[in-house]
């Protein structure tokens, strides 16, 4: 079993913050309910470029503080979960190719939204379709973000030398 060093659990941190931050950018589409959130495709970028294990911990970091705050719900955490799963699940077993990484976000986002409509009982079109532009947003948004991320993580590095923590 790998430990953590101190510098995993910083990146860890600082990619939960990043999540955070990344769902206040927000941008109308024209239809009411079906704002773009810009941390759909930063979610996309990050487990391309850091891997399942980290996105996913720093999700559910995020989710958590998220809930502690009173800024998120039970429904959000749902929502976030079911993206983070078929998100990461998507690109662990498919690989990070420009297809994969496009067809991630808006699929993870169409598989939550299937979610919700179960949880809450209620047809699924009227949940699905004030999304569409969001999920064409992401689709377009996801590579420049992921090439970015990767060319700052390549550049950053993570040290080797620094001691485990547990």
């Amino acid at each position: 079993m790998k430990k953590f060093t101190a510098y995993d659990i910083a990146q860890i941190a600082l990619l939960a913050c990043f999540i955070i931050l990344a769902g206040y950018f927000k941008i109308p589409t024209g239809i009411p309910g079906s704002e773009f959130q810009l941390s759909a495709p930063v979610a996309v970028a990050i487990v391309a470029v850091f891997g399942f294990k980290r996105y996913f911990l720093a999700g559910m970091i995020a989710t958590v503080l998220l809930l502690l705050l009173g800024i998120h719900t039970i429904i959000n955490a749902e929502i976030s979960l079911i993206f983070r799963l078929t998100v990461g699940l998507i690109i662990l077993f498919c690989g990070t190719s420009i297809p994969v990484l496009v067809l991630a976000g808006p699929i993870g986002t169409a598989v939550a939204r299937i979610g919700l409509a179960f949880t809450l009982d209620i047809p699924i079109l009227p949940l699905l379709i004030p999304v569409i532009p969001g999920m064409i947003i992401t689709a377009l948004c996801v590579w420049p973000i992921t090439k970015m991320m990767r060319t700052i993580h390549e550049k950053v590095g993570a040290r080797n030398d620094v001691p485990r923590v547990f």
